[in-house]
This record gives structure tokens, sequence and C-alpha cells, in this order.
């Protein structure tokens, strides 16, 4: 089981997207694996073949503790390698040998399954899908996660939902429970406060339309306004530590590093996934970021790096029309930004009322980190560049 975190001392295996027997190439996703952050695949780590895997699909099973063997077609696994809690072979080490014979024929024989994609075996296996029913719309008939949606969709639309009195009941996803299970954790055990400031963003449009040719010129991608957004917060950050720090049992801990991490919207919720050392990128480096995490993550295919070490957040629903929210922070982290859209609103200008593009932006902190005149006082720093915004 490997260590995803720094304070992670057990994991929880989702599933495994390789049966005991299959020849695995090394960086080929082999597992998932679920955290108090997220689910994440996991690559093997060399070429050979699953053997004596000892975790099943919903155990919790103890950072650096042995789940299976990758093992050279004959090779024998380790008689170690099969736990109690594995409840099965009494014989480990000649059904591992049988299995790596086995898979060697049937490599050699040419045999293989059709291709599913990790997504669109997980969404099949919690939607209750037979994969040998499913067409795969993909590469080579590859399977993939709209076709199990497809399938799903087919087949309730023949079966009715299943209803508990007047109550229809929908089951959550790993990732469903886990946003549950971490908001709440947090709402109750962290002392949130806000502060809400309105900022023009005249001169925030006008950087990312001055940018916005060169960028995509240089870096191949287009510029956001959350791009910005990460480049802004990111220098303000540097000039307000405590905003960047993370609270540490008794302690405060002082983030030597600037990672920002940007609230992703999922099929099963919200993922954060984490733009490392954003205070030392340009917003053309910071863009390519996003959007190759972006990509990652609706395809369910992001890396431990990438949901690891955030230490601010930023959560923009701007391009869905909110005006404005406010957030729940993720722990450790001390504060979350909350962004709502840019839109005309009449304002007092020089004693006069004017129509301004305006934006919303409002600061949840710990308040056992962050005391209200620090919140202020970075949120008037942030608003302050943002409406000046370099040329």
């Amino acid at each position: 089981m490997p260590a995803l975190e720094m304070a992670q001392e057990t994991g929880k295996l989702i599933s495994w997207l390789k049966k005991e027997g299959d020849t695995v190439a090394k960086g080929e996703m082999l597992l998932e694996i679920e955290t108090d952050k997220a689910v994440m695949e996991i690559e093997s780590p060399g070429d050979g073949i699953l053997a004596a895997v000892s975790a099943q699909p919903g155990a919790e099973v103890p950072v650096g503790q042995t789940i299976a063997w990758i093992v050279s077609p004959g090779e024998v696994p380790p008689l170690e390698s099969a736990p109690a809690q594995s409840g099965r072979r009494s014989d480990s080490a000649k059904e591992a040998s049988a299995v790596a014979e086995t898979s060697s024929s049937a490599a050699n024989e040419g045999v293989r399954e059709a291709r599913i994609s990790p997504k669109a075996r997980r969404l099949a296996k919690e939607k209750g899908i037979d994969l040998a029913t499913v067409r795969g719309s993909g590469p080579e008939g590859e399977i993939l996660a709209d076709d199990i949606l497809a399938a799903g969709s087919s087949a309730s639309a023949k079966t009715p939902a299943a209803v508990v009195g007047a109550v229809a009941r929908l089951a959550l996803g790993p990732v469903g429970k886990l946003m549950a299970s971490r908001t709440a954790e947090s709402w109750m055990t962290v002392p949130h406060f806000f502060v809400t400031r309105e900022v023009d963003a005249t001169n925030l449009k006008a950087e990312r339309e001055n940018k916005l040719g060169p960028v995509e010129r240089e870096y191949d991608v287009k510029l956001t306004i959350t791009d910005l957004l990460v480049w802004h917060v990111a220098r303000a950050l540097r000039q307000h530590p405590r905003v960047n720090a993370s609270w540490a049992g008794e302690t405060l801990q002082m983030n030597a590093g600037i990672h920002i991490a940007l609230a992703m919207a999922v099929e099963e919720g919200v993922v954060a996934a984490v733009i490392h050392d954003a205070d030392k990128l340009e917003p053309g480096a910071i863009a390519v970021q996003r959007r190759d995490l972006a990509q990652r993550a609706r395809a369910g295919k992001l890396r431990p790096n990438d949901i690891a070490g955030g230490t601010f957040t930023i959560s923009n629903l701007g391009m869905l029309n909110v005006d404005s929210f406010t957030a729940i922070i993720t722990p450790p982290q001390a504060a979350i930004l909350a962004v709502g859209r840019i839109a005309d609103r009449v304002v007092a200008l020089n004693g006069e009322p004017a129509v301004r593009p305006m934006m919303s932006v409002t600061l949840s902190s710990d308040h056992r980190v962050i005391d209200g005149a620090g919140a202020a006082r970075f949120l008037n720093d942030l608003v302050v560049a943002l409406e000046v915004s370099a040329e």
C-alpha cells in the first residue's frame, strides 16, 4: 500500500484495474486507492505478471503492507505475501506459480481482454452494469465512461428506480462519499469566518485580453480569468504568509511553498487539483497546468501529486453564473477564496452612477490561524492587484 500523503496511515483499496494473472506494464494503471482527499489511480511500478493479490476491494490496508506482487513468468512470490486478511490460498506459492504460467501462456497466444478505461470499469461496478453487454465507442472498441453512462440510462428507462416509501435513494460513489465526509468534518471542526469584497474587473478583463494572444502563441492554451486569479492570489500570498499557513494540532505550520488548489467539478462531486509553486509561474504556465489537471480530473486519472500539498484553494463558480457564495475550507489549509461571475452593475464612480464589470470574492478563513484584520488586509491587497492588473 503506497503512502500518498505525509500523514497517511492507511489506504482503502477501491478496485484492481487488472486481475490476478494479468500481464502489466510499468506505468500502466494498476489499482485505485482512496485516501482522505480523493480516489487516485496508481501506476504499476514495473513490468510483469500480477500475482499473490492479498487485499480485496473495500479493504483498509496499512501503508507499506504488501498487497500483491509483480513477478516474471514462472517466478514464485514469497510465501509471506499472503497475510491472514486475504482469507484465500493455503498454498500461495503454488497457486501464484500456476497463475504466472497460465498468464505467460495466454500472453504468448495473444489472448487479450476488451479494452476498458479505468473510469468506465469503476462506473460499471458502481452501477451494476455487465461490461459484456456494453459496446465500446473508443479507439479499437475501447469501452469509455460515456458508454457506461449510456448503458445505465438505457437500463434506467427499462427498470423503475428503487423507492423506499415515497423517497428514491441514490447511492454515492467513492468521491461523493469522501466529499460529504470531508466537508461535514471541516464545517463542524474548523471555526470559519468570512470576508467579502466587490472587485471592479475592468482592468482584469483588459489584462486577459492583452495576454490572450501572446499566451496562446507561446503555450498553445487559452488564458482564462481563473488563470489570472491564481497568478494574482499566489503573489498576494507571498505578502501574507499567515493566509498560506496550515493548522497543525496546537501549532501553526508556516508553509514554505505556495501551492494553489483549484476546485474542479467531476462527475461524482468536486476534487481540488494543485498547481505547485504557483508564485513562480507565469500566467501561461499556470494555464497549461490548469488545463492538464482539468482534463485528468474529468477522465478520473488524477495522479497522487496532482492533489497533494495544497496550501490555499480557489473555487470559481463564475462560469456557472453564480454572483457570490461562501466556500468550506479544506483542512489543514487555513483559507479558501470563493469567486463569483463578472457582471455589469451600476456602481458609484467619482460620485456618479456608472456601469462597471463587477466581481464578488469571499475569503473563508480558519479563525485559529487568521484573524479578521489579517484576512481583511490580504483581501484588500488582492483586490487592489486585480483592479490595477499588470499591463
